[in-house]
């Protein structure tokens, strides 16, 4: 008896095709990952021990993490970061459209300004803003104030005008970079249809800048969170300040120190998870498929874990 054999199935005629053997995949070892991991372990474990081993009271730490003063300073911390950054990203709004102005006065006076803040340092503008009584003695408002400089300028105006106005030189160039980066066919059909100006950038322009701004500026705020350290020179009560003063007055000033340091780390760590979010919202646009949130990366890195534990055991 003859059986035909069909070539091109692979089988005996009439029959299906014999399916293809599954394909084994072996990932490639990559033995200097392991080597670099176990390195970076080490040097780790090398700094805690010698932290550990270091003339410091680490039990002082827990005892003031809570302590009012520390929370007090916490919040004068937050409360200048907030009202800083909104000074910043209304005065880089405004500065970022004088600087794509035509008009030639419009657009130097926001290139001067951009230019100066820029150029100086922020510490210097502080110590700065705290000393223009020495050049402005009164400050005078007509009828509504009048006032010497020295008791006009608080630690806390000098604060927040010194670091408002020089965020705002940083936020004028990252406005301008998301308003550049929108398409000028937007800005045509929105003229095209009879909007203003004005009404073209709110409704049309800055909403998609948005995705190109609030990256950047995520970041500026969590620099401007940590650069807030710095008003401690002009008398103002920050966390950094107080950390100082309570360090001073208990004998544990390195102590202090560390513990400042954590509440910047852990305040910044929240910052991020808010910074995340929010650049995920304004990714709706121009994704399709949205990036995983940190809790559905740890699901899902879960349940394959669990995949293969249930394979192994089926396979055993």
């Amino acid at each position: 008896m003859t059986v035909d054999i069909d070539k091109t199935a692979g089988g005996p005629a009439g029959n299906p095709p014999t399916p293809p053997e599954a394909i084994k995949a072996i990932p490639v070892r990559h033995y200097g990952r392991y080597v670099s991991a176990v390195v970076a372990i080490a040097l780790l474990a090398a700094v805690v021990y010698a932290f550990s081993q270091g003339k410091i009271n680490w039990g002082a730490i827990p005892d003031y993490f809570f302590d009012d003063r520390v929370l007090t300073g916490m919040g004068k911390t937050l409360l200048i970061t907030v009202l800083a950054m909104l000074i910043g990203i209304v005065g880089g709004i405004l500065l970022a459209v004088m600087r794509l102005s035509k008009n030639p006065v419009t657009s130097s006076i926001a290139w001067f300004y951009i230019w100066f803040f820029r150029g100086t340092p922020v510490l210097v503008q502080l110590v700065v803003w705290f000393n223009l009584g020495l050049v402005f003695e009164y400050i005078n408002l007509g009828p509504f104030y009048r006032d010497e400089w020295s008791d006009f300028m608080t630690p806390f105006l000098t604060a927040l005008l010194g670091l408002g106005l020089n965020e705002a030189a940083y936020m004028a160039e990252i406005c301008r970079a998301g308003l550049l980066a929108v398409d000028e066919g937007q800005t045509e059909a929105a003229h095209a249809l009879g909007m203003s100006h004005a009404k073209t950038l709110r409704r049309i322009v800055v909403p998609q800048a948005m995705r190109v701004i609030v990256p950047p500026t995520g970041n500026e705020v969590i620099n401007m969170l940590k650069t807030t350290s710095l008003v401690s020179v002009v008398q103002y009560a920050e966390l950094f300040r107080v950390a100082q003063d309570i360090g001073q007055t208990s004998g544990a000033p390195a102590e202090m120190l560390f513990l400042a340091a954590a509440w910047y780390l852990l305040l910044t760590s929240v910052f991020s998870v808010g910074q995340y979010y929010l650049e995920r919202h304004y990714a709706r646009g121009s994704s399709r498929s949205l990036p995983p949130t940190p809790m559905q990366k740890i699901r899902a890195n879960l349940f394959s874990l669990s995949n293969r534990s249930s394979t192994t055991g089926g396979a055993a």
